[in-house]
């Protein structure tokens, strides 16, 4: 066992509380943790300026290039963790042992961070529609076509509390740095790994220390961040969503209750599409909130979820270590018990068909964790409890709807797969507010462009567009 401290802007922290972290199927401790406190960051948040100040002296155009090589050392490097060192394959051992999520997946989501950092040019041009970066470091310019504009940034260092379930959310901070604005960490209580292993890989490259603090911590870390952080991003529930729906400093990312839909014209041909169904619902071990969680159609509904539950109802528990296994451990103990028992009471509710019933027992239940087999569930009407639920395992509601109804039945959607050529109702979908990401078309949930925002674009909540004037001569002679 090894201890792993804190990061107060890039310089280690051994606190006196300290957390053991442990293999959730053995108990065996892994590593030591030391716990920050919210009084601890309300000292170093007055220093965020250092940060946005050394990233400031670097290009961004350097810091692009340092993010390239800081993927190549995130993926194939032995980096520092803590006091101990790190291999790429320990790396997915420890990360494996503490999430309960199958080992070839953590070295996967490995490859969808290098993917991102190695692209970073591109997802910056995107992510900014084309504007000239040196204008955000700047805080004026010219864009192409010779309007003067001004982008002010909001913060110092941008907040981050991250969760355990899925180590995948990282791509959605890795743009902060090569937009010259630190980062203030609380990792995933679980998920610590991938925050502090990408942080040294960043060092390596050359970004300074000073720019990325990390604060491992309980649960009253977390708010700390949401209140000293003039800018910050959560992820949590449906509670945490509420608690800070409408604060313009917190951008939220809750339960995605991601779904494809099958209009009238196209779903006498849903079987054409099973394939794409079952990758949405199973594929990383249904633990993301772009994993689909619905199947809205206006007929076929009970074959769809026949069809699906054949595919895979029949999906066994396996090792972390096997590459066949698809199923991730709750490695909270009692956490899958209680999901069952939530599950077995919403199917048992009229017009509600448990579909995955006939593959045998779904809750597998171990001394420290539990397994979820995954479910699916069919409902006759969107009037169903379980028809607007999601869970961080393979879990599908297919529920029967008249296309008419379904925009306005669905509820909030961050990716909505429509399978239609129905142009009157794919204009509908398009000005649908309760639809985050649309794919028209049968592409999977899961399928991420990483060249358009996956929830919100973080340029437009780290920077505010501002009127700005100079004289002409000095504005010319400041871009020289």
């Amino acid at each position: 066992m090894f201890h792993i401290p804190a990061l107060r802007w890039g310089k280690p922290y051994k606190s006196l509380e300290k957390q053991e972290i442990v293999h959730f199927a053995t108990g065996e401790p892994i590593a030591e943790v030391s716990q920050a406190n919210g009084g601890l960051l309300g000292r170093d948040i007055r220093k965020s300026f250092k940060a946005r100040e050394a990233l400031r002296k670097i290009p961004i155009s350097d810091l692009i290039e340092m993010m390239k090589k800081a993927g190549d050392l995130y993926l194939n490097a032995t980096l520092p963790i803590g006091e101990a060192e790190q291999t790429p394959e320990d790396f997915v051992k420890q990360q494996s042992a503490t999430t309960g999520l199958p080992e070839h997946l953590c070295k996967g989501n490995m490859t969808k961070n290098h993917f991102v950092l190695h692209n970073m040019d591109k997802i910056l041009d995107a992510l900014t529609r084309g504007l000239d970066l040196n204008i955000l470091s700047r805080g004026f310019g010219r864009e192409d076509r010779g309007v003067t504009v001004s982008y002010q940034a909001q913060t110092n260092a941008l907040g981050m509390v991250l969760p355990s379930n899925s180590p995948g959310v990282h791509t959605l901070w890795l743009p902060v740095i090569p937009l010259q604005i630190g980062l203030i960490i609380k990792p995933g209580s679980q998920e610590i790994w991938t925050p502090f292993r990408m942080a040294e890989a960043f060092f390596a490259a050359g970004i300074p220390r000073e720019a990325i603090s990390i604060y491992p911590g309980k649960t009253d870390m977390g708010a700390a961040v949401m209140t000293h952080c003039d800018r910050s991003m959560i992820f949590g529930g449906t509670n945490t969503i509420e608690k800070y729906k409408g604060d313009p400093r917190i951008q939220v990312h809750g339960p995605g209750f991601s779904k494809i839909i099958l209009g009238e014209d196209e779903v006498d041909n849903w079987e054409q599409y099973l394939d794409m169904m079952v990758d949405s619902v199973y594929l990383n071990s249904g633990r993301g909130c772009i994993n689909c969680s619905g199947i809205w159609a206006p007929r076929h509904t009970k074959e769809i979820a026949a069809a699906i539950a054949e595919r895979i109802g029949p999906i066994e528990v396996k090792p972390p270590s096997d590459p066949d296994a698809a199923l991730a451990a709750f490695t909270v103990p009692g956490a899958a018990e209680a999901i069952w028992g939530m599950l077995e009471k919403d199917m048992e509710q009229e017009g509600v068909t448990h579909m995955t019933e006939s593959y045998g027992t779904r809750f597998i239940e171990e001394e420290r964790y539990g397994y979820l087999r995954p479910v699916v569930a069919h409902c006759d009407s969107p009037e169903a409890a379980i028809a607007s639920k999601e869970f961080m395992f393979p879990f599908v509601s297919v529920v029967e709807c008249p296309q008419d109804q379904m925009i306005e039945r669905m509820g909030y959607t961050l990716v909505c797969s429509a399978i239609t050529n129905d142009t009157q109702f794919q204009s509908n979908l398009i000005s649908a507010t309760n639809i985050d990401r649309l794919n028209l078309g049968p592409i999977p949930t899961i399928k991420l462009d990483w060249l358009q925002p996956h929830e919100g674009n973080i340029i437009d909540f780290l920077f505010r567009a501002r009127a700005f004037q100079m004289p002409e001569e000095k504005l010319t002679a400041a871009m020289a």
